[in-house]
């Protein structure tokens, strides 16, 4: 997979990757609006070019407040969120499966888990939920996508976050070319171990 041809998609008007954005930088807008005051951290695995957060956050008030961590394996990819120059934000280009990239980070804020469950197996998109809880802090939240192409796999992600602590705030239309979702944290984080994989890529 070519991961920057990938991306072209997002500037082409009314393509379901520019919708599927669009929707995705309005939760997280909203989540940053909403958040009590202090500090905020975030992260973002297999964060690609960062399209999603970092143009939201440029301008959010809440900037000054938030420690940001983007993981992706894309060299260019990662140099091009780079090119947003956000001091808050760590670009790290690496494979963002690992635990080890977010040890000091977890339990977040904010969790994106943008372009992953389309990607992976069923098993791993499970798993990659059962970590979400190791992941995010009580009280925070995940967003992630997911096409709605059959098998539609969104009703179990949907049951699996459930499963694993979370409440669902936002849902995306099941008619809409895309699956976003957007789950709220209300368990106690679980500690996140070193050097594990949450998921592969096929």
């Amino acid at each position: 997979m070519d991961w920057q041809t990938w991306h072209a998609d997002y500037d082409r008007p009314g393509s379901p990757l520019a919708q599927r954005l669009h929707v995705v930088q309005e939760r997280i807008r909203q989540t940053l609006d909403t958040a009590p005051p202090g500090p905020l951290t975030i992260i973002s695995l297999c964060a690609g070019q960062g399209r999603d957060l970092l143009p939201v956050l440029a301008h959010h008030p809440r900037r000054a407040d938030t420690r940001a961590r983007l993981v992706e394996l894309d060299p260019a990819n990662a140099d091009a969120a780079r090119a947003f120059g956000l001091p808050e934000v760590e670009i790290v280009t690496a494979d963002a499966a690992l635990t080890d990239h977010y040890l000091d980070l977890a339990p977040a804020d904010l969790v994106l888990l943008c372009g992953i469950f389309g990607n992976i197996p069923d098993a791993d998109v499970e798993r990659t939920v059962a970590y979400s809880s190791h992941l995010t802090a009580t009280g925070g939240t995940v967003i992630w996508t997911r096409h709605r192409r059959s098998p539609d796999l969104v009703p179990s992600i949907r049951s699996w976050f459930e499963q694993q602590g979370f409440e669902e705030w936002w849902m995306s239309p099941p008619d809409a070319p895309y699956g976003v979702g957007a789950h709220r944290f209300t368990g106690t984080p679980r500690p996140l171990a070193a050097g594990e994989r949450m998921f592969a890529f096929v």
